[in-house]
């Protein structure tokens, strides 16, 4: 949390002082006025849909020491301002993004007993995030992203609203476009930091896998020690861009590489794993020094096993003890809306996986509603996978012939050009029109699957969220 004056506030950051108060900034950094408290800086962003400038004034009120603007204040708001000792400032070219990073670099620079772990990868991201969260709980007080608060303003949020007493944080990095996780890792400057994978999302927006991964490794330009932990990157050894990562960036910047997977040599190593029929995961860890654990996970799927091996590496390297870090992620609850399983009212099974997907995600979580225990049938739903690029449709077919391949009940494709184009790949491998629907919406789709879903039925909801398949989810559900 913030504690600074108006003069260290506008000398870190840049910012221009157009009215001084005399209280300090003590509080939680806000950009919504309605989460004002007293003490609190309220960040006014200038967005598409609704100007945080106006809002500038009800923040005061509200009990904000300060207010950040993005453009030319108004006499009311200065006045007020003057009359209760209250902090108006204005963001360097009314930049209030570039205002948040300074900030938080600031902030970081006041806390070097931190130790920030970053995370960032094409999927897995957040559920990695939640792993870290857990196995670094077992050791320390342990501060992480919340929601998807991990772009160029979520980032720097929860590293400025960091609880008095933590010593660890768990920050989540996305991007869509080259540059923004360098931005980030600058101002939170990890000491640890995970590389999920290199996949296809936002391949539309940055063109090649390979900018992708450079994308990524943007993460190491920031890694620093923290004491006796050196800098230390950990990816996993199967995906086809690691050595490239390591090779063009880890090393040169003098960063430790681990990797976790199958390989002999992986500080982590997968044994057997088990997927049981009630959704719950088991499989043998081997590390790098020999020993080995068994991993119970509520969490169902072969990506979860990874995801939980990334954590593990990170643990490692952070001194946290094996059993505890075990037996944290063995009490760890799916995330809403990534592999979450929940039962309706009348007994149909939903596997939640419809906030992201891409095609790996996409055949992992196939993969799990084809390994779990059914009474009844089994459904995949399948919505649009975005921002994939030019041979979108050829993923997306591949997504339906595997799909068919797996001998599901029914294939339920929804959306426009793509989702014919699953229907048309699970038609390649002998998918019958009795097995596939297509429906051009979410609500065509589940009034015509709604009266038909009975009880013993497993269903699986998987898109990307711009395809809207959160509502099909609380459809069935009613």
């Amino acid at each position: 949390m913030l504690d600074i004056s108006a003069h260290d506030l506008a000398v870190q950051t840049g910012a221009h002082i157009l009215a001084e108060g005399g209280e300090r900034i003590c509080g939680e950094t806000v950009i919504d006025s309605r989460a004002v408290t007293p003490g609190s800086l309220f960040v006014a962003f200038a967005g598409e849909k609704s100007d945080g400038n106006a809002y500038a004034l009800s923040a005061l009120e509200a009990g904000a020491a300060a207010v950040v603007l993005s453009g030319a204040p108004g006499q009311e708001l200065l006045a007020y301002a003057d009359g209760c000792g209250r902090t108006v400032l204005r963001a360097e070219g009314d930049d209030c993004e570039e205002f948040l990073l300074r900030l938080a670099s600031s902030e970081r620079s006041r806390h070097p007993e931190w130790l920030v772990v970053g995370v960032t990868g094409s999927v897995g991201k957040t559920t990695t995030k939640d792993m870290l969260a857990a196995v670094l709980s077992a050791g320390f007080a342990t501060h992480a992203t919340v929601g998807n608060y991990n772009n160029l303003i979520g980032m720097p949020l929860t590293l400025l609203n960091t609880p008095e007493g933590a010593d660890a944080l768990v920050l989540e990095m996305g991007m869509d476009g080259l540059g923004q996780i360098g931005r980030m890792a600058r101002a939170a400057r990890p000491t640890l930091a995970v590389i999920t994978n290199v996949g296809v999302s936002h391949l539309a927006l940055l063109e090649t896998r390979e900018n992708i991964a450079r994308a990524k490794a943007e993460i190491i330009s920031g890694m620093q020690a923290r004491g006796a932990i050196e800098p230390t990157l950990v990816l996993t050894s199967a995906n086809d861009y690691t050595g490239f990562i390591v090779d063009a960036f880890a090393r040169p910047a003098g960063v430790r590489a681990l990797t976790v997977g199958t390989r002999a040599e992986d500080f982590v190593r997968q044994g057997a794993v088990t997927l049981h029929e009630d959704a719950t995961t088991s499989a043998q860890i081997i590390f790098a020094d020999g020993t080995d654990s068994e991993l119970s996970l509520s969490i169902p799927g072969m990506s979860a096993v990874l995801d939980a091996m990334l954590s593990l590496a990170i643990a490692r390297c952070a001194g946290v003890d094996e059993a505890a870090a075990i037996q944290a992620l063995a009490s760890l609850k799916p995330t809403a809306m990534r592999l979450d399983i929940r039962t309706s009212k009348a007994g149909v099974r939903v596997i939640d996986d419809s906030y992201n997907a891409s095609p790996a995600s996409m055949a992992s979580s196939l993969a799990v509603l084809a390994s779990m225990a059914c009474a009844g049938r089994r459904f995949a739903v399948l919505g649009e996978m975005l921002e994939l690029g030019r041979d979108e449709r050829q993923m997306h077919a591949c997504v339906g012939a595997y799909a068919a391949a797996l001998g599901l009940d029914m294939i339920v494709c929804i959306g426009g050009e793509r989702a014919a184009a699953i229907a048309e790949g699970a038609r390649t491998v002998g998918a019958s029109d009795d097995v596939l629907l297509v429906f051009g919406s979410v609500s065509d789709a589940l009034a015509a699957l709604a009266p038909v879903l009975c009880e013993g039925d497993l269903l699986l909801a998987k898109a990307s969220r711009g395809s809207g398949l959160d509502l099909f989810v609380k459809g069935v559900l009613l």
